[in-house]
């Protein structure tokens, strides 16, 4: 029996899984157990923004594992300190809270919203605002946030009190705010959703709503944050600041790990036995944290990110211009869309086939996160193989 099959077997059939099973990794490459070599353009779902066997980053979580790796919550470790300390200058916000994953971050900051509204109104009948064909999580909280009916047809009864606006519409977000609105969560390009980025006027316009109506405003940067879109939080880019940020992936680059980070007046409504994460923010997943921070400012990584990002984002709109099929490009950084008019799915696995891994984010959108130390060459590569990928398909 094969892998693949051993697979089908053992695990739950929550996952479209392909016919592949990858053995190690190296740089920008992965190999599966049959040693065959992969140009990784997915990084894990841009977790690995180090792409693989990166050493600074290896040797730290190989010494951490002798150190320390659990010991609750209910007692400090060095690692953690230093970690949230890095998480408050990254960020420009107040206080930390780690959890263990993206969709924990939204249930912590949907939890210390309404946590606020609370203890400003006296009664727990609070309201969210989210928007369409966003993604938030997995959890009932999270996947009542994200607003795309598939992701929750089949889980409810979902929690009640959740409204859904458009993106870079901002009337559609306004005629939604009552007095019971806590909170506007929305995410500065959607990841899942098809790589929409929002408007500075949207996002500024949804800054003023919260400024007025004294409501939190929830940045989900869980994808797009630590660097991915070429600054450490995707918001400067706006010159806003959110009330409370979600941030997860990056901020690991492959240990498991996320955080909701909050400026003091909010976080401050959280008290002992609100919330807590057994395994969140353990010294493994601080030293993790504290590593990634080191690394991108010792590396001038993004200053990396922001100059490769332009070369790809040349690349790729030169598949535009070729390809008639191709509506748009879409993104920051190395946070990529291709919107063809038609379902990519073949795309995906012919890519694989020949050695590349790619991503969809929707029917018809093909994403593209790769590690943030990708080069030229690489880029080279991958649109080669792309271009004849589409070639091969369209013939």
């Amino acid at each position: 029996m094969d892998y693949f099959d051993r697979a089908n077997n053992a695990f739950m059939k929550a996952y479209g899984r392909f016919d592949v099973t990858f053995d190690h990794g190296n740089g920008v490459y992965l190999y599966d157990t049959n040693g065959k070599k992969y140009l990784d353009f997915y990084s894990g779902i841009g977790v690995n923004s180090f792409g693989y066997d990166y050493q600074l980053y290896t040797d730290a979580m190989c010494q951490q594992m002798h150190r320390l790796m659990h010991i609750s919550n209910y007692f400090n470790s060095v690692e953690t300190i230093e970690a949230a300390e890095a998480v408050i200058k990254a960020t420009q916000l107040d206080q930390v809270f780690f959890t263990n994953s993206g969709t924990e971050a939204t249930e912590g900051a949907l939890k210390l919203a309404r946590k606020y509204y609370y203890e400003k109104h006296g009664k727990a009948d609070s309201e969210i605002i989210s928007l369409n064909h966003s993604f938030h999580g997995r959890s009932t909280g999270a996947v009542t946030l994200t607003g795309t009916p598939a992701y929750q047809t089949a889980f409810g009864p979902l929690i009640t009190g959740v409204k859904y606006g458009d993106i870079n519409d901002l009337d559609s977000v306004a005629k939604l705010i009552t007095p019971r609105t806590a909170a506007i969560i929305l995410e500065p390009v959607q990841g899942e959703g098809g790589i929409h980025v929002c408007t500075q006027e949207f996002m500024k316009g949804i800054r003023q709503l919260c400024d007025k109506h004294e409501i939190v405003m929830i940045l989900d940067e869980v994808q797009c944050g630590m660097g991915r879109t070429g600054t450490i939080m995707t918001y400067f880019q706006y010159g806003i600041m959110p009330d409370i940020v979600c941030l997860a992936k990056g901020i690991g680059a492959g240990f498991p790990m996320g955080a909701f980070v909050a400026n003091k007046k909010i976080g401050d409504a959280l008290k002992p036995g609100d919330h807590g994460s057994t395994y969140g923010g353990n010294p493994m997943a601080g030293k993790a944290c504290k590593t990634v921070f080191k690394i991108l400012e010792e590396t001038q990584m993004l200053d990396h990110v922001q100059d490769v990002s332009e070369y790809l984002i040349t690349k790729l709109d030169e598949l535009v211009e070729k390809y008639d099929f191709i509506k748009e490009r879409r993104g920051l950084g190395l946070m990529l869309g291709l919107e063809f008019d038609h379902p990519v799915k073949p795309y995906i696995q012919k890519a694989l086939d020949k050695g590349l891994v790619l991503i969809t984010a929707g029917t018809n959108v093909i994403r593209m996160l790769p590690p943030f130390i990708i080069e030229e060459k690489d880029v080279d590569e991958m649109i080669s193989i792309f271009t004849e990928v589409i070639d091969e398909i369209n013939s």
